[in-house]
């Protein structure tokens, strides 16, 4: 099984973590499933990039972003070469290192 490490996030996961993943399950549910609660305010469809991450280890391993999460990673806050949507990024047979921005724009939840 795959190992998918998050580096430590300040409110998310704060000393980090590594978790066995089940090829095949996308970050977000790794994430959710083993108590970081990365937000997905679109319910995984990639309407948004609230879920957005950072790719530090194994992004070569994954399949290439479709092209309707390349257009919404186009709107990320902090983006970067190997950033993409966790709700649209299955785990494969890598292992994985994840970095959670320090920030999300979740433009529902700020216009409340």
């Amino acid at each position: 099984m795959p190992k998918i490490t998050f580096l430590p996030h300040e409110e998310l996961c704060p000393k980090g973590i590594e978790i066995e993943a089940v090829s095949g399950s996308s970050i977000l549910e790794v994430a959710l499933n083993n108590g970081i609660a990365l937000e997905h305010a679109c319910g995984e469809k990639a309407a948004c990039t609230t879920c957005h991450v950072i790719i530090r280890k194994g992004f070569g391993s994954l399949v290439e972003a479709s092209e309707k999460e390349e257009d919404m990673l186009d709107r990320a806050w902090g983006l970067e070469m190997t950033s993409r949507l966790s709700c649209q990024t299955k785990v494969g047979q890598e292992d994985l290192t994840i970095q959670i921005p320090k920030y999300t724009l979740n433009l529902a939840k700020e216009h409340h």
